[in-house]
């Protein structure tokens, strides 16, 4: 959205800085992306008096005009404008002067006169296309008087990006609203220059969907579509150039001025943030303005010349012989406003944003308008949009209102209602506020505020411009907003009332699943109904449906549908885990046992494909699922242990007990998927271990590796167990980095290679005293386990 620095101005009636502007839309929720001074290059050209007039000696069409540009000494310049005159003012640019496209005015002979600067036009300071005459200024400013002080030329665009929940913003005054409440200040549309004030009658209801403007007849057929449609009809219209001010706002926002009765409807969008359209009534057929669904193969040809298909699920405006425009899109050709228009035709209306939505996407047409109606524009203010648009003729375009505007809305409805809780805000936002200073945010941004403190709250008559606030959340969020960010306390108080401390299985439930999502899996949740011929399944004694008649006993079925699921849509990497609640059957005629269980599946690929590898990353195997297992079990069980059964993996608790399983899981897929490898394991509640600090070492540590002969009856466990049993609290770690099989060693053994690290907290360890414990630990392992140091 395009913001004109001087509108804003016009509005809050104080100058205004961009930068500043910029930073406080920043903090308010629209950032600005760009600030895009205008006309920066006219900072030297002045206002010049012609004081006398002479022809040129040896030009029939160049005059030689005297200028009077404030410096005390008049100025010779050679000029072929046919509208100079004596006495006129005119842009002036001296000598040294810059004019855009970095034109520079130089001291020159033209036809063997001198000419000491330049009479200029709109075009020549890129003020407009005229370039044949001078750009005249109806001043009282003394010659020398720079342009920039008397016409709308210094002004700054701003870039705001406008988040699609505040269509508000897409219009100057939503815009001078949100800064009239950062300042502090009070603001109120600009005066219309030539206006009395606003003298058009407010639109009259009509019971209905159908009325009369001015002989014309409206109706509402799609009230879906476009549920409210006003208009009104003016007579006597002089369509024209807009004047001066009309054009500058318009095109300091970046939009081409046309005439002065379609730049009025586009002055009032970009003021109101509510698209109007002007229609030629001597164009119209009826005359009628009808608003109705499209007919199956109606086209349209728009006012940017192209021949379009509607649809039936699209809204247009119609008139007795067909389509005259595309419902808050595009008006048509035929029917628009030209310099021989002298019957106007105003309508202003609301349409519904997905209905729009769905047609500018269809029809790949996108527009100011569409862009307004698609967020939503408010539907309760079209009356004054109305009259602010016929002001605005009025005043650049004569016309008369010969009747009352026409309202036609089938079924009237009235903005949002909402409570807000003061307990409530500063529970959220850690900060107590008085109901006052409540009540004077809500204010701010237009709401309508009834303060109940026997009841503890505040009833908000939200304003129809804002269908972003929908609750009570929304109501604290503009709160904390207007209050600004920046002024809450860094320390916020403690936002839990109570010290009940949390559940321990919530708790162990979070750290598992924040455990496997950092390993890559996503979770899932399925239905803990399943069908009754499920094994071990708990029966139901009244069951929702037949299909679903008995409780879950595992987690990892549901799973496998979601693997199944993902193959039907030919996804083959999956990993899914899901944290659930299954049931075991209790004692006759009592309730089921319920626990809490976690498990995962794993199929397909080991990691994402990447260009440099070449081809697939290799499918996940057994030991992948080991790996994940353990994790699993780490999470899960703190004092869990793996054991091999066969081709699974048992987890067992600190008694000894089987709580879980890892193993393939036999699934019937697909040709090209891959094996479903899965795991499901009791999650017991637990409290987590308090890490504890240990500063890096400053010591360093004496290594020492040993290749121990392992018979096959022997564990690399029990070889740990035993090192740190026996090593005392010198040994800072254990770890096997090698294994051999085959010749040189006895047959049914092993060899494995480990590496002790020794490290003493406060000193220097020497050879003798390490060699000493190593001594010694071999000497047990030999003693007690029969595990020789392997010699060759």
């Amino acid at each position: 959205m395009n913001i004109s620095r001087l509108w804003l101005e016009a509005f809050l009636r104080r100058p205004l800085d961009a930068t500043e502007l910029a930073e406080r839309l920043t903090m308010l929720g629209a950032p600005v992306d760009a600030i895009e001074p205008l006309h920066p290059g006219l900072g030297d050209i002045v206002i010049g008096l012609v004081e006398e007039i002479r022809v040129h000696p040896n030009a029939d069409r160049l005059k030689l005009c005297t200028v009077d540009d404030g410096s005390g000494t008049p100025k010779h310049v050679v000029c072929g404008a046919t509208n100079v005159a004596v006495g006129g003012k005119y842009p002036f640019a001296p000598i040294g002067a810059t004019l855009p496209k970095n034109f520079v005015i130089e001291r020159r002979k033209i036809r063997g006169e001198v000419s000491e600067g330049m009479l200029c036009s709109a075009r020549e300071l890129g003020l407009g296309q005229d370039h044949e005459g001078l750009l005249e200024l109806s001043t009282t400013a003394r010659p020398g008087t720079p342009l920039r002080a008397i016409l709308a030329v210094a002004d700054d665009r701003l870039v705001v990006d406008v988040t699609p929940n505040r269509p508000d913003l897409l219009g100057h005054k939503g815009v001078a609203r949100e800064l009239a409440a950062s300042f502090g200040v009070a603001f109120r549309l600009p005066e219309i220059p030539g206006s009395p004030g606003p003298s058009a009658p407010a639109p009259r209801r009509v019971e209905g969907d159908r009325g009369m403007a001015g002989g014309v007849t409206m109706a509402v057929e799609d009230p879906v579509g476009c549920p409210r449609l006003l208009g009104a009809v003016l007579k006597d219209v002089k369509v024209g150039p807009s004047p001066a001010w009309l054009a500058d706002r318009i095109t300091a926002i970046g939009m081409r001025s046309i005439n002065n009765v379609v730049d009025a409807t586009n002055y009032v969008m970009f003021e109101l943030n509510q698209p109007m359209h002007a229609y030629d009534i001597a164009r119209l057929q009826g005359p009628s303005v009808i608003a109705r669904r499209a007919r199956h193969g109606e086209r349209l040809v728009t006012l940017d010349g192209v021949s379009r298909l509607l649809t039936e699920d699209m809204t247009v405006i119609a008139d007795e012989g067909g389509a005259i425009g595309i419902a808050g899109v595009m008006g048509a050709a035929h029917v628009e406003v030209s310099p021989g228009t002298s019957e106007v035709f105003l309508e202003c209306a609301y349409f519904d944003p997905a209905r729009i939505r769905r047609t500018r996407r269809t029809l790949d047409l996108s527009t100011e308008a569409s862009q307004r109606f698609e967020r939503g524009v408010d539907r309760w203010a079209g009356a004054e949009a109305l009259r602010r648009c016929i002001e605005v003729i009025q005043a650049t375009a004569n016309g008369s209102l010969t009747d009352f505007p026409a309202d036609i809305w089938p079924q009237p409805t009235t903005p949002p209602r909402l409570t807000l809780r003061p307990e409530r805000v500063a529970q959220v936002l850690g900060v107590e506020f008085p109901v006052s200073v409540l009540e004077r945010y809500l204010v701010a941004i237009g709401a309508a505020v009834l303060s109940k403190p026997d009841a503890g709250r505040l009833v908000v008559d939200v304003p129809g411009w804002r269908p972003d606030l929908t609750q009570e959340i929304d109501l604290v969020e503009e709160i904390a907003r207007l209050h600004g960010y920046g002024r809450f306390p860094e320390g916020l108080r403690a936002h839990r009332p109570t010290t009940v401390p949390e559940d321990l299985l919530d708790l162990s439930s979070r750290r598992v699943r924040q455990g496997l999502v950092s390993l890559g899996l996503y979770e899932t949740q399925s239905f803990p109904l399943v069908a009754p011929d499920a094994p071990d399944s708990v029966s139901l004694l009244n069951p929702l449906n037949a299909e679903e008649s008995a409780l879950r006993r595992r987690l990892l079925p549901g799973l496998v549908k979601q693997i199944e699921a993902n193959w039907s849509g030919r996804v083959r990497d999956v990993r899914l885990f899901e944290i659930g609640t299954v049931f075991t059957a209790g004692d006759p005629g009592g309730r089921p046992h319920e626990a809490c269980h976690v498990a995962g599946v794993i199929s397909g690929a080991r990691e994402p494909g990447h260009w440099a590898e070449g081809g697939r990353a290799p499918d996940v195997d057994f030991w992948d699922l080991k790996g994940l297992f353990e994790s699993a079990v780490s999470l899960a069980l703190p004092d869990g242990a793996l054991q091999v059964d066969g081709e699974s993996l048992v987890a067992l608790d600190s008694a000894g007990a089987a709580v879980g399983r890892a193993e393939r899981i036999p699934v019937a897929g697909p040709p090209w998927a891959a094996p479903v490898f899965g795991f499901e394991i009791l999650l017991v509640a637990h409290q987590a271990p308090v890490p504890k600090f240990r500063p890096l070492p400053s010591i360093p540590a004496v290594e020492r590796d040993l290749a121990l002969i392992l018979g096959s009856d022997r564990t690399l466990a029990e070889v740990e167990a035993h090192v740190r049993r026996h090593s005392g609290a010198l040994l800072e770690s254990v770890t096997a980095f090698d294994e051999y099989r085959g010749s040189g060693i006895p047959a049914g053994t092993r060899s494995v290679a480990v590496r002790l690290v020794f490290r003493a907290p406060d000193r220097t360890l020497r050879d003798a005293e390490v060699d000493a414990v190593v001594s010694r630990v071999v000497a047990k392992l030999e003693d007690e386990l029969g595990i020789q140091l392997r010699t060759a």
